[in-house]
């Protein structure tokens, strides 16, 4: 991330509360385009490789592509920018090229653009703003609350961009004073989508009502939206493009521009989806795919030619599949019409869907790809992954993620080490601000090769979000050590933090098969003995279940009352030095020793 200089200052004139005088702001603004570091998210090609800042397309697709299609690339679908910033008000200001609206969607969706903040907790917030459109439009957010209450350092926002219009221009302004933090491109694989309008974004009422905005906040992951409309025909053209990406998963979703009205016979529909996926699993042999049918169209019950569409093109997906399948393609996968599921009232005419359509396609897609990218979630907060930024005075929580990717690529741990403050301000690589216990963790832990992942105020559901976004995977550890849960005991139950944990156990399991997992009982804290030495006994339970070994080398900590011992914390929460030195001699005979080097041959 970096913090963006803001230049260009203007005067802009809000309205007083009273008819005898205005208040005048002074904004400075950032033009995102002029970023040295990529931060538009969305655009699988970027920086030299495009024709303009806000292209879907790599420039050299314009000599392949069809023209249709080659246009429908400038258009800004899918696309968002991430910035930082502790303000009550922003304004967004920017040109398009195009019509600013159509007759079935309004300008708001098809011009318009769309903010969401994310609190320190990492639940998304819809902002709504005041907008005018004209030459230049303008959309202006106020009102805001500048900071969570953990921090004064404000909060993550997306700017989703117009659906079917191409920018030319865009500034985000905030008041003079106030420091905007550009945020780079997350550097998860994204979810690539090669689809029809409907995957573009008719009709939502603004792009984050696009259902493939709304699944990428549901599985908190990049999205390409290569959705063109009228003109995603499974082309040759354009799926050769597609294994540039270094996807999560790819979705193939063009039934709807290839129904039989559009001129396409049905051996060459079923040859372009076969084709399409043999394309891709021979460049990405290894990287799922999904096949999506025809969703249909609302009137399909009382139009039979309209309902024969869909019906023929599903009926060709459904052999196409079989027949991929009996070839043994592997990880591919289809969501059929009926997991779907749209209701009467899920499109505009018949074809394009309404929000509620939006909303129902991403649900689907949801229940489908969870699965594929085994990323289950339960009906507890403990079961739901999300981000967190709540301990930002003394650490960025996205930087050490990205740091610990890193380090985990260029040195692979022997053993791995999740938890939350109390084991992030031990000691360790990457270094923390606050180290209150570096002796002992360079005599103990640094020996056996243990990574720290340890991440201030994380909670069961922030450990969960790491575990599906990278943080055991691509190298094989022997032991996954896991103390984490004391900072849900102000937020849920003792049933809720031991079933998650469980929970997370198990999302570790499937990543890890190899791995031993140590679960550690949460430590005593000043005026929560009790309550945590009956949760232990749940964890301990817990444990059975799952396979794992527990240990509570807590007690420690504790004095012959049950109360804690002050001696050893700093402030009744987090060892002190001795504290750390207590905990680790406790803790070390159940780490994993290294395996003892072959002797040599004589």
């Amino acid at each position: 991330m970096k913090k963006i200089v803001l230049s260009l200052f203007v005067f802009l004139y809000l309205p007083s509360l009273t008819v005898f005088a205005q208040q005048a702001v002074e904004y400075v603004w950032w033009n995102p385009a002029q970023s040295d570091v990529p931060v538009i998210e969305g655009q699988a090609w970027s920086g030299k490789s495009i024709q303009n800042p806000y292209d879907r397309l790599p420039a050299q697709a314009e000599k392949s592509v069809r023209k249709e299609v080659w246009n429908l690339s400038h258009n800004a679908a899918g696309l968002l920018i991430r910035f930082r910033a502790s303000t009550d008000q922003l304004v967004v200001r920017y040109t398009v090229s195009g019509k600013q609206a159509l007759p079935h969607m309004p300008a708001t969706g098809v011009s318009g653009v769309d903010l969401y903040a994310v609190n320190s907790d990492g639940n998304t917030l819809w902002c709504a703003g005041k907008y005018a459109f004209g030459d230049t439009i303008q959309y202006r957010f106020t009102g805001l609350e500048p900071n969570d209450p953990y921090h004064q350092k404000g909060r993550e926002y997306r700017l989703y961009l117009p659906l079917y219009n191409s920018v030319t221009w865009l500034e985000i302004g905030v008041p003079k004073g106030v420091t905007l933090t550009s945020l780079p491109v997350r550097n998860d694989k994204p979810i690539v989508i090669y689809g029809t309008s409907i995957a573009q974004g008719a009709c939502a009422s603004r792009p984050g009502m696009a259902w493939t905005a709304i699944l990428g906040r549901k599985l908190d992951r990049p999205v390409i939206n290569l959705g063109f409309s009228g003109n995603g025909r499974l082309e040759k053209e354009v799926v050769d493009l597609l294994p540039e990406i270094d996807a999560k998963l790819y979705v193939l979703d063009c039934l709807p521009n290839l129904v039989a009205s559009v001129g396409i016979k049905p051996d060459e529909i079923k040859t372009r989806i076969s084709e399409s996926v043999k394309a891709l699993r021979q460049k990405k042999p290894s990287t799922p795919i999904l096949l999506v049918e025809h969703a249909g169209y609302t009137e399909g019950s009382l139009n039979p030619t309209r309902k024969q569409l869909y019906t023929e093109v599903n009926e060709l997906m459904q052999q196409a599949f079989a027949q991929l399948k009996s070839e043994g393609v592997q990880k591919l996968y289809m969501l059929p019409k009926s997991a779907i599921n749209l209701t009467n009232d899920a499109m505009v005419d018949g074809t394009h869907p309404t929000d509620l359509g939006m909303q129902q396609y991403a649900d689907a897609y949801e229940r489908s790809i969870r699965p594929i990218l085994n990323e289950p979630i339960g009906e507890i907060s403990t079961m739901k992954p999300l981000t967190q930024y709540r301990d930002a005075r003394n650490y960025d929580w996205e930087t050490r993620h990205n740091d610990i990717l890193a380090r985990l690529k260029s040195k692979p741990p022997r053993i791995v080490f999740f938890g939350n403050s109390i084991t992030h301000f031990w000691g360790g690589e990457p270094k923390s601000t606050l180290a209150n216990g570096i002796d002992s963790w360079n005599a103990s832990m640094e020996p056996l090769g243990v990574q720290n992942m340890g991440y201030g105020w994380d909670r069961i559901e922030n450990v969960l979000w790491r575990t599906y976004h990278g943080e055991l995977d691509g190298y094989s550890p022997a032991q996954i050590v896991l103390m984490i849960g004391t900072n849900n005991l102000q937020s849920n139950s003792d049933t809720e933090i031991s079933d998650g944990l469980g929970f997370l156990v198990r999302a570790m399991q499937a990543r890890q098969p190899n791995a031993a997992i140590l679960m550690i009982g949460i430590l005593p804290r000043r005026q929560m003995e009790t309550r945590i030495a009956a949760l232990n006994q749940r964890i301990a339970q817990v444990a059975g279940e799952v396979n794992a070994t527990f240990i509570q080398p807590g007690t420690v900590f504790l004095k012959a009352d049950g109360k804690i011992d002050e001696a050893f914390f700093s402030d009744g929460l987090h060892p002190n030095a001795e504290g750390y030195r207590q905990f680790a001699a406790k803790l070390l005979p159940y780490l994993k020793a290294p395996e003892p080097a072959p002797k040599a041959r004589k």
